[in-house]
């Protein structure tokens, strides 16, 4: 303590105390009705772009979702469907035409394999009874009988 602050009476330091307090306290009232006032205003603007934010939003999906987007939806769902179906009809007749060329195929392989066949085991019947000439004729010569 200075040699004035022993001087003063305890008034006097009370009276100085509470001053310098309430310069302190008008100081931080003073700082913080500052930051309450830059914050408010911050709120403010960050309301008013989330507003403008929420309306373009708003507005976007009206556009996207009004009754002439969902008829073109419609439309263009129609359309594809359509498509499908033709795309489905023209694989099913090709789809059909191509089992009847097989099964065409198929009958004709089987003629000719039922013919091929039939030609084998008749030149095959031959073939059997041929040897069986020659084998009894060899055992004849061969034993003399």
């Amino acid at each position: 303590m200075s040699n004035k602050e022993e001087k003063l009476q305890p008034k006097e330091i009370k009276k100085k105390i509470t001053e310098e307090s309430k310069e302190t306290l008008d100081s931080l009232k003073d700082k913080a009705n500052e930051i309450k006032d830059s914050t408010t205003e911050k709120a403010v603007e960050f309301k008013e772009d989330a507003t403008k934010a929420f309306d373009a939003a708003k507005e976007k999906i009206n556009e996207t979702f009004s009754d002439e987007n969902m008829d073109k939806v419609k439309e263009k769902l129609v359309e594809y469907s359509d498509e499908a179906k033709e795309k489905v009809n023209e694989f099913a007749e090709d789809a059909e035409e191509m089992f009847d060329d097989v099964k065409e195929k198929a009958s004709e392989f089987a003629s000719e394999a039922a013919e091929n066949l039939a030609d084998l085991a008749e030149d095959a019947k031959e073939e059997i009874k041929e040897a069986t000439t020659k084998t009894k004729s060899f055992f004849q010569r061969l034993f003399g009988k």
